[in-house]
């Protein structure tokens, strides 16, 4: 099933970046060389929690396109009904606009580009 990336909702893409995100996440995560269950759950949050991904999103705003830093501020400036307790409302908006251009770069067929930002955004290197 193919969908078009500009006639997705902002709520839509960031749902679906949250997946990227967390695709993203497990992928090096396993090849890491983590196993255990508990250890991969835990180490996943220190990628996935809002407060994280707002940091990871200063560190990725110099990188972004003009069309792409667009994408991230119609997520960030999306409408919140609420917000988890562990973030703030400026780390939670941020996370959500992170989401929203995963999402809108996974449906674009960007995977090269995802990876790099992915990289990125968490300072990682590969093996």
């Amino acid at each position: 099933m193919e969908l078009a990336w500009n006639a997705c909702s902002t709520a839509a893409l960031a749902y679906l970046g949250d997946s990227v995100l967390e695709l993203c996440v497990r992928r090096w995560l396993v090849g890491q060389g983590l196993s255990s269950s508990a250890t991969l759950n835990k180490r996943a949050l220190d990628f996935v929690r809002a407060s994280a991904q707002a940091n990871a999103m200063k560190r990725l705003l110099p990188l972004l396109s003009e069309e792409e830093a667009a994408v991230f501020r119609r997520g960030r400036n999306m409408g919140h009904s609420s917000t988890p307790k562990s973030a703030t409302v400026a780390e939670y908006r941020a996370a959500t606009g992170m989401e929203a251009l995963f999402g809108w770069l996974h449906l674009k067929g960007e995977s090269e580009r995802i990876e790099a930002l992915f990289m990125a955004a968490y300072e990682l290197e590969d093996k």
